[in-house]
């Protein structure tokens, strides 16, 4: 299916086309026998993949149940603790961006309305890579806002489907299953309620216990491979003070192996910057508040800590560790029940550092709309095992950026790299340095990190001639304190005190 195919069924099955269940007698809910689940689909987690996948599923079950532990609430976007990760900084690339806006038309207009913004990376931010600052040049355009309005926003046009509800306050606990657990029936939820469904995908996250389910039903759990390069965020919200002179929009600074420490700050809606500091192993960023500022100040650039040096904090320092590369290979199991799938951080997650979960949620939930386009319910929840490999597909490459990347790192713990990753990290190095003085290698490395562009882009023959032509730049040189396109800010007031 091609993407004008996936664009016109998402907008052809969009909540004008459909009646409300309640509308319809005799064909209510509560009019239904409890283990009537032939037109039933259940998402476990409300998180972004859960509202995707629940989207989707409505173009073809009638009925579509959220299941989501936490209380969500009807006021707008607020914290809840399902998503500690969200008071850390989210960027939703450019590829996520379109699928979302065809899978739901009209939401990025609405995130924008809200005070979201859409930026171009590098051009609109001072960014200095491991290899050197980046020009102010166009490579992919990415989403920001608070990760609360996001999933608050897409929660509202998901819910706008009538065929879809959200249950809130209410924990899965196991799986339903046939007496040979070759088929799940349904659900079983922490107050002993069974609820009934033809198909049941997973998408609660890092918190997962489908491992575990599929153990109690007779199915082996996953193999395993993880990752981790211990990287610890510490972030904190700060006013946006006036500054007519500003000539950017955000600030990244990156580390590298021999200084691990770096720093990401990004506009938010409400007039404020989130300020997230990163670091692997003894350099994770410290929690406390008077600690932050010489954080700031310790990373290869001023330019951060120059920005919020003075500027007004709006919230205590928030620490994040769960950061680890892990895919549970799912995927490969020989045997899997009928009726069943797992989806985004369930099944594969990533080291956020990368920004690629919110957009490989979104990829998931295309190749979903691919593989149920032509079925009825029966039939999808029969082609289970298949659909589980396609959507787990998605995940090839960002897993390969992170933990090709993260092996970069001494202390990252893991199966160690191989001769071909070796091969490309030494390419990618060349591609990076390139691509701060190379327009056209600029532009095919940002298709590729905002998984626009498959990684092949980087390996045609064009391309590989202009990476290597720049192997002779250093892969970390010093560098300067800001880039030459932006001079640093001449003093304003007395500093505060760190």
């Amino acid at each position: 299916m091609d993407d004008d195919a996936t664009d016109n069924h998402l907008r052809t099955t969009g909540p004008h086309t459909e009646n409300r269940a309640e509308d319809r007698p005799g064909d209510r809910p509560e009019d239904r026998p409890e283990g009537h689940a032939g037109d039933h689909a259940v998402v476990l987690g409300a998180g972004l993949a859960g509202l995707l996948a629940a989207r989707v599923l409505a173009m073809r079950f009638p009925r579509v149940t959220v299941i989501e532990r936490d209380e969500l609430s009807q006021d707008g976007p607020v914290f809840r603790a399902g998503i500690p990760q969200s008071r850390h900084t989210h960027v939703l690339w450019s590829r996520g961006v379109e699928l979302i806006e065809r899978m739901l038309p009209g939401i990025t207009g609405k995130l924008l309305a809200a005070g979201a913004v859409l930026l171009d990376t590098p051009r609109d931010f001072l960014w200095l890579s491991p290899a050197d600052w980046f020009g102010p040049v166009q490579g992919a355009r990415v989403l920001l806002a608070s990760r609360e309005l996001l999933d608050s926003t897409v929660r509202g046009e998901v819910l706008r489907n009538p065929r879809v509800r959200i249950r809130s306050g209410a924990t899965a606990a196991g799986l339903l299953a046939g007496p040979d657990g070759r088929t799940v029936t349904g659900v079983r939820l922490r107050d002993g309620e069974r609820l009934a469904a033809r198909l049941v995908v997973d998408a609660t996250g890092r918190t997962s216990k489908a491992p575990a389910w599929l153990t109690e039903i007779g199915h082996p759990a996953p193999a395993v491979t993880r990752y981790d390069s211990h990287l610890g965020y510490t972030s904190r919200y700060f006013e946006i003070p006036e500054d007519p002179n500003r000539s950017w929009q955000g600030v990244y600074v990156q580390g590298r192996p021999d200084l691990p420490r770096g720093g990401v700050l990004m506009p938010l809606e409400g007039n404020r910057w989130l300020v997230t500091l990163v670091g692997n192993g003894e350099h994770a960023p410290p929690v406390k508040a008077e600690e932050f500022l010489p954080f700031a100040r310790s990373l290869r650039s001023p330019a951060l800590y120059d920005a919020i040096r003075d500027a007004t904090p709006l919230s205590a320092p928030t620490a994040f560790r769960n950061t680890a590369n892990e895919w549970r290979h799912y995927e490969r199991l020989e045997r899997w029940p009928d009726g069943f799938l797992v989806l985004g951080d369930a099944g594969c997650r990533f080291n956020p550092v990368y920004g690629h979960g919110m957009t490989v949620a979104a990829l998931a939930a295309e190749a979903l709309a691919k593989e149920i386009r032509t079925l009825d319910p029966e039939r999808i929840a029969a082609a289970s095992r298949r659909i589980q490999r396609r959507t787990s597909t998605v995940a090839a490459v960002p897993w390969q950026i992170a933990t090709s990347e993260d092996l970069r790192y001494p202390v990252t713990e893991g199966p160690p790299p191989d001769r071909a990753t070796r091969i490309l990290q030494r390419y990618m190095s060349w591609v990076m340095a390139g691509a701060n003085v190379d327009r056209t290698i600029a532009a095919r490395f940002f298709g590729v990190l905002s998984l626009t562009r498959p990684p092949g882009t980087l390996l045609d023959p064009v391309t590989m001639l202009r990476v290597l032509s720049k192997r002779h730049l250093p892969a970390d040189p010093d560098t300067t304190a800001y880039p030459p396109h932006h001079r640093a800010p001449s003093e304003r007031g007395a500093r505060r005190s760190a």
